[in-house]
């Protein structure tokens, strides 16, 4: 016999609590109504009742059970529904989480041994979670092959027989308070593609890709009933993974459904194949995108209208060193959800794409919160081990300091059982930042604005655009090591407004500009803004074939003399009062017409008359308007007969001045610095050299002299600095990677992993403000603080502190 509670499982709700979300409460009611004129639902009755109503049919007078039982517990569901939908969202109110999976779930094919996922238990994983002061837990629901509750569409794994991990885990969720999220994964459907091979993407010449789904086919149809079936179970929000398009070749698509759809959309056939100069292929790339946004948002919308409370996040690909082959692009795609979903990992990006990550996700998604997952393990998902809590430590530490919330990934072991020395540490991990929650949150204070723009990354950077990367992430990586604040800006939304809110914006090799984008730089330096130009910037078409003059040029106040081969050149400054005798037996440098404090600014901590190497695309100019410093110099393999002979990973030596090093070029009320080198570049290069990265850092000074205040620390510590105006509070965070050395590697020397870090370091900083501040103090009774009129000088022995400072 069905009890109501049955009911309320079959509408999404459980034992627990009242069903979630406005529709739930609808299938109750219908459902209530239905089985009770079928006369099976029990409101409590007793042993008579239920003899009687066990009592055939035909022998009876038919029973009709109370209903006044039934409308009271309708109208408390609808009571607690209307208290729950009065609730803020839970991922408005988190900090860390945690997202629980099996490991291997993608890596088998569907052909796991008989004990996969076999422990693999949500009442558990629930239990752990909350014990570990996880706020959310986003439950792995759905894969390529295996789906871990009971759904008519897709297959559970052997060892999982008659149980269903998302109802003990929504159940016992519900009953600690813990909100579930489902994870579905939706690109690579094996068990699906296999069932349906002609939703595979295709190539150009008509070849399936055989791991890929076309998101035009109507393999869409699929997801949504899935996606309707987790709903049903109540979930709090649903958490959609691999959105992308395939992450390198073969590309596609040109199956069917996306040639009728191209065709219809432009008038005209897909083109044939890549080909960038080809005005189709431009076209080809807005189609794939234009895909991969419209699927999204369908999805959105469905979910929300089975069941307005319920969230819906994606995972997003489309910052480096993700690109065109993706189909996202960095604006469009991060907005589909109620907040954009990210991922940060040494393991696959490198340590500095924590703060990148974090600082691109907040400027994508302006006004919104959003989360960046990390994984547990030493090297990625999967692989079973467990870091180091300091390891952890900065890296959460990081993210949260830049405003991120942080979902912690734990992959179980192969059966299901879960690691007690992981849910240890990281419980002491997410406990920590429970504790200092007070700390996050709130606005950073950033000098330089790094300009990134879509277009150059796919007209220029192609399908090799790692080039292009290297000049953003290495003008990041001079601000983190420099402790410069920063944040992001894009050619998508680009405004003025956007624009003024850094007092510097840096433009690093954007070689592809509009008449639009440079209309808006002009407006932002006229009115007082200060922008920094580095390489070929503003130098090629939308193709990304090169111009005959850049369309920077009235702001730079130069003009494009030539390009320098390859990416060997070298900048040399020399005395601030004398320019150069061309001791190389090549043209005297510009002597040098700015003021010398300019010239001081810009050269500190440089040793005059030296050479040194900035790696990376160079230009060289014809002053016209601008005062011109510094020397531009070429490498002796223009010289060599056959300059491809020579190693090209390895830089020859400095041959003769071409040109200036640098522009300065006042423009209104503002000013424009124009590199003709890449310090950016070089910063983030093989020949990263430490004065390149000082260069690109005192040309963000000479700009912008006077900041709030500065920070004097090490190399490898970073500082955060956040504003809360209505505490009138500066907070400056410091957070020290600290990584042990390693030995030569097994494979692929000599590309060494970094160490994990194991101990708290110890170091000094310094702080100058540039107004009075009333009050300084450090979270840790450890550090070590003195206070100075406007510095205040610390010594700190850990990985994370935060400096709050009253004004």
């Amino acid at each position: 016999m069905a009890t109501i509670l049955d009911v309320a499982r079959r509408a999404g709700a459980s034992t627990a609590a009242v069903p979630h979300g406005m529709n739930q409460k609808r299938r109750v009611a219908a459902l209530l109504v239905r089985e009770d004129a079928e006369g099976i639902v029990d409101c409590g009755f007793g042993a008579a009742e239920e003899q009687l109503l066990e009592t055939p049919r035909a022998g009876r007078t038919r029973y009709r059970p109370p209903w006044w039982p039934c409308l009271v517990l309708f109208l408390a569901v609808v009571l607690a529904g209307a208290l729950s939908a009065s609730e803020p969202p839970w991922f408005t109110r988190v900090l860390v989480g945690m997202e629980v999976g099996p490991t291997g779930a993608q890596f088998a094919g569907g052909k796991h041994a008989a004990d996969y996922a076999s422990h693999f238990s949500g009442r558990e994983i629930v239990r752990r979670c909350v014990a570990s002061h996880a706020e959310y837990l986003v439950l792995w629901v759905r894969d390529g092959e295996f789906t871990f509750h009971n759904s008519a569409l897709v297959p559970k794994p052997g060892g999982q027989r008659d149980r269903d991990v998302l109802r003990e885990a929504v159940d016992e969720g519900r009953r600690l308070r813990l909100p579930i999220i489902a994870y579905c994964q939706l690109q690579y459907p094996a068990f699906e593609l296999r069932q349906h091979p002609e939703w595979k993407a295709r190539q150009a010449n008509g070849e399936p890709i055989d791991h890929l789904v076309c998101f035009n086919s109507p393999y869409t149809n699929v997801v949504k009933a899935l996606l309707a079936e987790i709903l049903d179970y109540g979930v709090a929000g649903l958490h959609l993974d691999m959105v992308d398009q395939g992450f390198g070749p073969p590309h596609g698509c040109w199956c069917e459904h996306c040639q009728e759809l191209f065709q219809a959309g432009y008038g005209r056939p897909m083109p044939k194949g890549m080909d960038w100069e080809d005005e189709d292929w431009g076209r080809f790339l807005e189609f794939r995108y234009a895909t991969s946004d419209r699927f999204e948002k369908m999805l959105t919308e469905h979910v929300r209208a089975l069941d307005p409370r319920a969230t819906v996040d994606f995972n997003y690909h489309g910052a480096p060193p993700f690109s065109w082959e993706v189909g996202q692009t960095p604006v469009l795609h991060a907005g589909n959800g109620d907040f954009v979903t990210g991922e940060a990992g040494l393991w696959a990006f490198g340590a500095l794409t924590a703060s990148f990550n974090a600082a691109w996700y907040r400027a994508a998604t302006p006004g919104k919160r959003f989360q960046v997952a990390v994984q547990r393990g030493v090297r990625m998902y999967h692989d079973q081990t467990t870091r180091p809590l300091n390891d952890m430590r900065w890296e959460l530490f990081t993210l949260l300091a830049h405003g991120a919330f942080v979902t912690m990934i734990d992959k179980t072991a192969y059966d299901g059982w879960l690691d007690p020395v992981a849910y240890d540490r990281i419980g002491l991990l997410l406990g920590e930042a429970r504790a200092q929650r007070a700390q996050f949150g709130h606005a950073p204070v950033a000098e330089l604005g790094l300009y990134f723009s879509a277009r150059t990354r796919d007209g220029m950077g192609r399908d090799k655009p790692a080039a292009y990367f290297q000049s953003v992430q290495g003008a990041h990586k001079a601000c983190v090591y420099e402790h410069l604040g920063f944040g992001f800006l894009f050619d998508e939304n680009l405004t003025l407004g956007a624009l003024k809110a850094f007092p510097v914006v840096c433009l690093s090799n954007t070689g592809i500009v509009t008449e639009r984008e440079v209309e808006l730089f002009r407006r932002y330096v006229e009115e007082g803004g200060m922008l920094l130009i580095t390489g070929t910037s503003g130098q090629f078409d939308a193709r990304g074939r090169p111009l005959a003059s850049s369309l920077l040029e009235p702001l730079i106040g130069g003009t494009v003399k030539a390009r320098l081969e390859g990416t060997e050149a070298w900048m040399r400054f020399g005395s601030p009062t004398e320019g150069e005798k061309g001791d190389r037996g090549a043209a005297s440098e510009p002597r040098m017409a700015a003021p010398r404090p300019s010239f001081e600014a810009l050269t500190n901590g440089l040793r005059p008359d030296w050479p040194f190497l900035v790696r990376g695309p160079a230009t060289v100019y014809e002053p016209t308007t601008a005062l011109s410093l510094g020397a531009l110099l070429d490498s002796h393999r223009a010289s060599l007969a056959n300059p491809q002979g020579y190693n090209p990973d390895w830089p020859l030596s400095a041959r003769r001045v071409v040109g200036p090093a640098v522009l300065i070029h006042a423009v209104g009320r503002g000013t424009v610095l124009t590199f003709a080198g890449s310090p950016d570049a070089a910063t983030a290069g093989e020949h990263a050299l430490v004065e390149a990265r000082k260069l690109f850092a005192n040309a963000v000074r000479l700009l912008h002299p006077n900041p709030r205040l500065r920070v004097d620390a090490p190399a490898n510590v970073e500082a955060v600095v956040t504003d809360d105006p209505a505490a009138r509070t500066l907070r400056v965070h410091l957070i020290a990677y600290n990584a042990t050395p390693q030995t030569t590697p097994a494979k692929d020397r000599p590309y060494v992993l970094p160490g994990l870090i194991e101990d708290a370091p110890m170091f000094r900083a310094r702080i100058e403000f540039r107004d009075d501040v009333k009050g300084v103090k450090a979270l840790n009774r450890s550090t070590q603080l003195t206070k100075r009129g406007r510095r205040v000088e610390l010594t700190v022995a850990d990985v994370h502190e935060v400096i709050q400072c009253r004004y």
